[in-house]
């Protein structure tokens, strides 16, 4: 039971990181193979199960929403295979019933893109209309499947308010428009992941937030995404409500979080703290309003400060040295300046005066 404490030297890409383990005292002990399989706990020594965090990538979808973003078709898929090769789990690339560019993208993408990378794919849609009883007449429901992916995120309403004053349904409506489109696609053949909107303002007036998880699950999806929709939440409430959920639904619980209050990050590392086994983020953080989660600082937290986590959660399969090219990458290929500052990797991040 020998207490341990990583380090981490200079960069991510350009520069190198080196992880040194140092014997000596302490309170908190981690140690990790090179897949983060095995972790011990704090000052005790028991082994904590692996639990690996899964990175979604939403720079395609939502980060194109930032404001003067606006990338080609050609742009979307060089994207992709640089997402792809860097590891990240999922890539949700467009809703392909909303535009023709996104309907495009995904019609190239099975012929331009390799199989590991397709497989990664997800495409967004929404839950079936209000009025529209079978999901099978819903032509948005429809693209999702004739995109031919074989990932599908839909979107519904998680808050009472949201759901009866914004939306116009009843509670008991939008909860059947949630089971009856999350049903029908998976009777497709295409897995589904409930993108909850507007979850953390909903549950600090009620509990339909988790009905509309469990309607979700019921029907067959496999992950839910909790949404801070508006960027207000705190990290508290956050881990709280994200517990809440681990608790009481069998299915993935992930975390997609706007930056409006600045939390963004820390709002992520709280849910994964709570148990949540996938967050969504974008490169760089890019998005609309004040932006998403930004996946470099997310990715790069979760493999080198896991034992502060209290979980074995890094995505081993993100490769940390090629962090910093795919930053400047993405930022290249949507004409926007890069960022020195940016934490792990900003061209001052490492740079130090005193202080």
């Amino acid at each position: 039971k020998v207490p341990v404490r990583a380090m981490a030297s200079r960069d991510l890409g350009v520069r190198v990181w080196t992880l040194c383990v140092v014997l000596g005292g302490g309170a908190w002990g981690f140690v990790a193979s090179s897949r983060g399989e095995v972790a011990l706990a704090a000052g005790r020594g028991q082994a904590i199960p692996a639990s690996r965090v899964e990175i979604y990538d939403t720079t395609l979808r939502d980060g194109t929403q930032g404001e003067g973003v606006s990338v080609s078709v050609d742009d979307k898929l060089s994207i992709a295979r640089q997402l792809s090769a860097f590891g990240v789990d999922y890539i949700e690339a467009g809703w392909p019933g909303s535009n023709p560019k996104d309907a495009e993208f995904f019609e190239r993408a099975r012929l331009e893109l390799d199989e590991a990378t397709r497989r990664k794919l997800v495409a967004l849609g929404s839950t079936r209309r209000k009025g529209v009883a079978d999901p099978a007449r819903d032509e948005q429901l429809r693209s999702l499947v004739a995109s031919g992916v074989g990932r599908a995120c839909i979107v519904c309403k998680a808050s009472a308010w949201q759901t009866e004053s914004i939306l116009g349904a009843s509670l008991e409506e939008n909860l059947e428009m949630i089971s009856s489109s999350v049903r029908w696609l998976v009777d497709q053949g295409v897995a589904v992941h409930v993108d909850l909107e507007h979850y953390f303002d909903g549950a600090r007036d009620d509990e339909y937030g988790l009905a509309c998880c469990r309607a979700a699950v019921e029907a067959g999806a496999e992950a839910l995404a909790l949404c801070d929709t508006n960027g207000g939440a705190t990290p508290w409430e956050i881990e709280d409500a994200t517990r809440a959920v681990v608790a009481a639904v069998p299915a993935a619980v992930g975390i997609h979080v706007h930056n409006d209050a600045g939390l963004a990050v820390a709002n992520s590392l709280a849910a994964v703290r709570a148990g949540a086994s996938i967050v969504q983020a974008t490169v760089n953080g890019v998005g609309e309003r004040c932006g998403n989660a930004d996946l470099c600082a997310i990715v790069a937290t979760l493999q080198l400060k896991t034992h502060r986590l209290g979980r074995a959660v890094a995505p081993p399969e993100c490769r940390l040295a090629d962090l910093t090219a795919l930053s400047r990458f993405v930022d290249e290929t949507l004409n926007r300046a890069h960022d020195d500052a940016a934490p792990y990797v900003g061209a001052s991040a490492f740079a130090h005066k005193g202080g």
